[in-house]
């Protein structure tokens, strides 16, 4: 019966396109059972695609034993929920230090080699274990330059051995130095310009460094009150040239846009999920939880929603091609419609 009910929760329709592309975000959310052969795989499982007939789904590697299959010995079904526990427990380790923790001692904690936990870790979290430190690390000094009296103190409170690697971490991390950010960001410049795109009115805005707000039905008063402390300036031509090549996102999202320069800021886990949603090719969709598995939190559905929601740079971290688990189009900041138009677009830049 647990075989059964386990079958009907899932959507097989989903569960076969997702193993027909060999999707590494559906690993660990059900296995691929094969009747010919009588092995169960996981979706990104590297063998040849059997004939649909002869596969059914279950909720895990357990349900399929249970219904007589044996587990693949190519991909290793059942190792799956221990990569996510492994990665679930390095977060902890990390999240929990006071300051680094060596790649060699974390993979030793969760029971992997170094160089293999490295690359598991950063498949489902998008990040390296480095990079989420300096993330998390980075985000506790913003929290207490917020909080402490003196920038300096607020450094060591953050875990920085020195105020040298704190600010060269700022410089990449807050596009301002703790000293600037600690005054509210008073100083720094964002230009901005309303442009018109076929799907209304798009405001965009860059700091020096890249992007930093990009909305619908947005202008210069909601710009002021997301960054009430700078100063924001009008555009010039360098910047119109960054403007065009947004603007044309909106009525052909397949260009790429990964040379664009960004400059957000969020937690370790929103950068993480924005990593996600920029790795979904054009013309596909994902739901929350699957974003939620691919970077390493199953359990995080919610949040994971709720970072799609503070994603500040419409079509660049494109949210929009994030749907329920049902396949209804969920929400979208700036209205159904143009989440719906947006994904039309990026089906027939596709062929579909």
């Amino acid at each position: 019966m647990d075989a059964i009910r386990q079958q009907h929760d899932i959507d097989a329709e989903w569960a076969w396109e997702a193993f027909l592309r060999r999707d590494r975000a559906a690993d660990g959310r059900f296995v691929v059972a094969v009747h010919s052969t009588g092995i169960y795989c996981r979706p990104s499982c590297a063998a040849r695609r059997p004939r649909r007939e002869n596969v059914e789904f279950f909720g895990a590697g357990e349900a399929a034993r249970d219904a007589g299959y044996r587990p693949c010995r190519r991909c290793l079904p059942d190792d799956v929920a221990r990569d996510h526990k492994a990665v679930e427990r390095a977060l902890a380790l990390i999240e929990g230090a006071d300051g680094p923790v060596p790649l060699d001692r974390l993979a030793r904690a969760v029971g992997y080699a170094p160089h293999h936990f490295q690359r598991l870790f950063t498949r489902l979290v998008g990040v390296s274990p480095a990079a989420y430190a300096r993330q998390l690390r980075a985000k506790r000094m913003e929290r207490a330059l917020q909080e402490e009296d003196q920038v300096t103190g607020a450094l060591y409170e953050a875990g920085y051995e020195s105020a040298a690697s704190a600010y060269a971490d700022a410089g990449a991390r807050l596009g301002m130095t703790p000293g600037e950010r600690k005054r509210g960001g008073k100083g720094a410049r964002i230009r901005f310009a309303v442009a018109h795109s076929t799907l209304g009115p798009l405001l965009v805005a860059a700091t020096d460094r890249g992007l930093c707000r990009i909305a619908f039905d947005e202008g210069e008063a909601e710009l002021c009150a997301h960054f009430p402390e700078a100063e924001i300036a009008p555009p010039d031509r360098e910047f119109d040239s960054l403007v065009s090549e947004v603007v044309a996102l909106v009525d052909d999202p397949a260009r790429s846009s990964a040379d664009l320069p960004l400059d957000v800021r969020g937690t370790a886990f929103q950068e993480a999920v924005w990593q996600a949603l920029r790795a979904i090719p054009v013309g596909e969709t994902r739901s929350y939880s699957e974003i939620a598995h691919a970077v390493g939190r199953p359990g995080a559905i919610r949040a994971a929603g709720s970072a799609c929601g503070d994603n500040a740079l419409a079509v660049v971290i494109p949210c929009h091609r994030v749907l329920r688990s049902d396949g209804n189009l969920g929400g979208y900041a700036y209205g159904l419609e143009r989440k719906r138009a947006l994904l039309e677009r990026e089906k027939r830049g596709r062929g579909g």
